[in-house]
């Protein structure tokens, strides 16, 4: 159990080779559970120190660490260990559950942070468009011409009702009077 009283279950495993057939036969009953005994309460040890965010974030600090107490028991075992690690951890069903809605909650505030940061820079961008526009006219006619060819692409005829002062204003611009 964590330090934050959560429930896991950790696979870990280990690569050893039997340095003393003889002793390791005749001396330890049943070495196999013994070594499995040993790694159970290295991982105990270190479990029950840290949070549950912690464990899931230095998985390789907590093979590092119950690998070094493995070897520190090499000779009173008859083995030699070559490496261990964290196969995988396991966590109940209702933690699981929560740790998916906060990373849900985790994506949607980055994009929602990014897509702010992009209206920031869009809205700013605008800005400098206008202040450019409004302290030069020649842009500000440039832009309006700009539109005024985009709606043409879009537009195959334009029929005017009711006077000519749709016509004059178009004439007004492409003159740029």
């Amino acid at each position: 159990m964590v330090l934050d009283k959560v429930a896991i279950r950790i696979n870990f495993v280990c690569n050893y080779k039997i340095t003393d057939y003889v002793k390791i036969h005749t001396e330890i009953d049943d070495y196999e559970k013994q070594i499995r005994i040993l790694l159970q309460l290295a991982l105990r040890e270190y479990v029950g120190k840290y949070r549950l965010d912690e464990i899931l974030e230095n998985k390789e600090q907590m093979s590092q660490v119950c690998l070094a107490r493995l070897k520190e028991k090499e000779t009173e075992y008859f083995v030699s260990f070559s490496d261990a690690g964290v196969k995988d951890i396991i966590l109940p069903g209702e933690i699981r559950s929560i740790m998916n809605t906060v990373l849900i909650a985790e994506k949607k505030a980055q994009a929602n942070v990014i897509t702010r940061r992009e209206e920031v820079a869009s809205t700013r961008s605008l800005l400098n468009t206008a202040k450019l526009m409004d302290e030069n006219q020649m842009l500000y006619k440039l832009k309006e011409l700009e539109y005024l060819e985009k709606i043409c692409e879009n537009v195959g005829s334009i029929s005017v009702n009711g006077g000519t002062d749709l016509l004059s204003q178009l004439t007004h611009i492409l003159k740029g009077s």
